[in-house]
């Protein structure tokens, strides 16, 4: 089946959201409220939403446990280069596989709407199992970009991913 060719089916999806803060809290979470309309825009379920520290633990605690019943998790926030941002610190060890192109469009992007800052995020994606793992930055608009990216590729990776040999 070529690339074109799996569009034609449709996969609900059940996608879950981290968003990484020590400010935000649900109330405050823009970001997070963004990804979720889009999953359900996009045809898909939701299947968890939490906002966590910028710490390694509560980020993997969070993963981990989203990852036993979502088919993919969208971490928003800690992708940046300061020292408390340690989302894509905590998350790139534990993938099976790093999708580099996801970052290196994301940024591509980026650089069309805010110029040479867009290089000091490090988006990237991944699979770990057969779960697809997404880590955007956590501003809104930043978080529109990603999810113009994922949405248009998400069904087609998942089924690249668990497609038979």
């Amino acid at each position: 089946m070529g690339h074109e060719e799996h569009k034609k089916h449709h996969y609900n999806l059940k996608i879950g959201v981290i968003t990484v803060s020590s400010t935000r809290d649900e109330k405050e979470d823009i970001s997070g409220k963004i990804l979720m309309e889009k999953i359900e825009e996009n045809g898909h379920e939701r299947c968890g939403y939490i906002v966590v520290k910028d710490d390694k633990i509560e980020i993997l605690h969070a993963l981990f446990n989203f990852l036993l019943s979502c088919d993919a998790v969208i971490v928003n926030g800690g992708t940046g280069i300061s020292k408390k941002d340690v989302t894509y610190d905590s998350v790139v060890p534990v993938f099976d596989k790093e999708l580099r192109g996801f970052g290196e469009i994301f940024r591509m992007v980026s650089y069309q709407e805010i110029g040479t800052p867009a290089m000091m995020s490090r988006a990237t994606a991944g699979i770990i199992g057969d779960k697809l793992v997404f880590l955007t930055p956590g501003s809104p608009n930043a978080v529109r970009t990603a999810s113009e990216i994922i949405f248009k590729e998400i069904e087609h990776m998942w089924y690249e991913v668990h497609k038979e040999r």
